[in-house]
């Protein structure tokens, strides 16, 4: 929590420094490296788990889905993904091994329906999230 707020405030001195000052770093460049540093980084497709693999090739594939909830609108209530409209992303089930329930993963696609290219992972029910890099 402290390094969120330290990053915040090193985020609005630097707005308002290039801001004041005329920098040549736009607010909107400090503004989605911002949002980017929310996100936590990448993960290469080769990186993730083979269940994850196989949930992104369900995405693209359209399904049928494993879990009921797979594929609803997921609202981004904590604000950790780039901001867009209510039911742009949507989110998928990535089942863990032994888990008797949907368990803590999950990937979250931003865009139309059956697109991978932009989607997220996490493995800690949306505390966190990595791009995924295919």
């Amino acid at each position: 929590m402290a390094r969120r707020w330290l990053r915040d405030g090193v985020l609005i001195a630097a707005l308002m420094a290039g801001g004041l000052a005329g920098g040549g770093v736009s607010t909107g460049a400090l503004a989605r490296q911002a949002q980017q540093e929310q996100v936590g980084g990448t993960v290469a497709l080769a990186q993730l788990p083979p269940e994850a693999v196989k949930t992104l090739n369900l995405i693209a594939a359209g399904g049928p889905y494993p879990y009921e909830k797979d594929g609803v609108v997921f609202g981004n209530r904590e604000r950790l993904l780039p901001s867009h409209r209510r039911g742009y992303y949507h989110e998928y089930t990535v089942p863990t091994p032994g888990a008797r329930d949907r368990g803590a993963r999950r990937i979250v696609c931003g865009g139309p329906l059956r697109r991978t290219d932009n989607c997220y992972y996490s493995d800690d029910h949306y505390t966190s999230f990595n791009r995924i890099i295919e």
